[in-house]
């Protein structure tokens, strides 16, 4: 009974990490959504951005109210994801008196995108 109830939950949360509408497409279409994007690593980020992102693995303190709010992928430009899937978090633009262009993107299977575009461009964060 347990390992059938393991087996459910490992499909269960595959078929939630997969794109909306997946069952349509074949698997490298798929990945080619993802493949688009540019990478950055970590160590290339703006250093308020480290602190954005540990703030977020860290689930807070965030500095602005907006932040952790669902990102709905308006633009199309991140992978097609159901409603939710996306969080948005701001990274602090030194010498802005607002909350600036950048920002950090989570995923819903712990992937990260860099936007300092204000969501025109994104990069997928390499940890």
């Amino acid at each position: 009974m347990v390992r059938l109830l393991r087996t459910w939950l490992i499909i269960f949360l595959a078929v939630l990490c997969l794109p909306a509408g997946a069952q349509a497409h074949t698997h490298h279409a798929a990945q080619g959504a993802q493949a688009d994007l540019a990478m950055i690593s970590v160590a290339a980020l703006p250093p308020e951005a480290h602190d954005t992102l540990r703030a977020i693995k860290q689930n807070g303190p965030f500095a602005y109210p907006r932040d952790g709010v669902v990102f709905s992928n308006f633009e199309h430009v991140l992978p097609k994801r159901s409603r939710g899937y996306y969080h948005e978090y701001t990274v602090k633009t030194p010498g802005a008196h607002n909350r600036g262009t950048r920002r950090i993107i989570s995923g819903g299977c712990g992937e990260y995108y860099y936007t300092a575009d204000h969501y025109k461009t994104f990069k997928r964060i390499q940890e």
